[in-house]
């Protein structure tokens, strides 16, 4: 079961999707479900995707932990409270909506909820 502020997901940077997909499957076993050429979802002990962010090229890319809430409204506000800065308000994406924060120590994070 899914638990306010707990470690949900976490989404690794893909590079080139195919090869990034094809070691994981050859190395680990892993499985993927696509969510159209730029992401691919994994099931494996923890939940998480490989992103490919063709417009960020030139930045470094970085793993995104994501954080679970059930009421996403009321813990963007105890983000913000605790002293956490919004990068990213709320969106939508399929299967739920989230925000992302950056922490006092400035690494981005993210919460997500299906409602």
């Amino acid at each position: 079961m899914r638990e306010d502020g707990k470690i949900d997901y976490v989404e690794l940077p893909g590079g080139d999707l195919p090869a990034t997909k094809g070691f994981y499957a050859r190395a680990f076993g892993w499985t993927f479900t696509d969510y159209g050429p730029d992401y691919a979802a994994f099931e494996q002990g923890m939940d998480g995707g490989f992103q490919n962010r063709p417009d960020d090229a030139g930045a470094v890319a970085k793993p995104l932990v994501i954080l679970f809430a059930h009421d996403l409204e009321a813990m963007e506000a105890k983000v913000t409270a605790a002293g956490g800065a919004i990068v990213q308000p709320i969106f939508s994406f399929p299967g739920g909506r989230r925000f992302h924060f950056r922490d006092p120590a400035g690494n981005e994070l993210a919460v997500w909820s299906d409602k």
